[in-house]
């Protein structure tokens, strides 16, 4: 697994996240998307095998962006993106055959686990999150699924009511894998969204 570097002296997070974007290239090729230019609505479809490479550098790039304060390892690796694979399925947004978001869905009794919600960081608030959330839950309901699962780590602020203002309610929590060493102490807050 590749580990990301610390930040350098005095080196802002988003020019860190922008450099290690264009290093490990989210998709053939990377490039900067001012969001002005995004399309709306981005297509949408179910990935392949042959994605799994891409949506594992996007993942490692957007989480960095947003989890950097509190943990240095990567995300996912390759190996994982797979696994999850095999057990359900990712979409992904795509800008040409560029690949600029992905959400992973798995099958888990009569609902569904939601995570891995990643989004090109240079296009990060552009609406593409929302989206993919909403085809998420539409692909749920044709399954029949009675309610969607999601995690969010007790550390990140931001999630919450972006999460609550879709319908979501927090359930409980989970420890943090141990595993994972983290900068400051967290857990999990378990959230759901019963499907109608």
């Amino acid at each position: 697994m590749i580990r990301w570097q610390a930040f350098s002296n005095g080196e802002k997070q988003k020019d860190a996240s922008n450099r290690w974007a264009s290093q490990f290239k989210i998709g053939p090729p990377y490039r900067r998307l001012p969001s002005m230019t995004v399309p709306s609505p981005l297509p949408i479809r179910v990935a392949t095998k042959a994605d799994a490479e891409a949506i594992t550098n996007l993942i490692n790039v957007a989480f960095r962006r947003a989890e950097g304060f509190f943990i240095e390892d990567d995300r996912i690796d390759l190996h994982s993106v797979v696994q999850l694979m095999d057990t359900g399925e990712f979409l992904l947004a795509q800008d040409g055959d560029q690949l600029v978001g992905c959400v992973s869905l798995e099958p888990r009794g009569e609902g569904t686990y939601l995570g891995l919600l990643s989004v090109d960081p240079t296009i990060q608030q552009s609406g593409i999150g929302s989206r993919l959330m909403s085809f998420a839950e539409e692909r749920s309901r044709e399954r029949q699924r009675k309610f969607i699962d999601i995690y969010i780590v007790s550390v990140r602020v931001d999630l919450p009511n972006f999460y609550k203002k879709r319908g979501y309610v927090e359930t409980g929590t989970l420890p943090f894998p141990t595993e994972l060493q983290t900068k400051i102490p967290c857990h999990f807050i378990t959230m759901k969204k019963v499907l109608v």
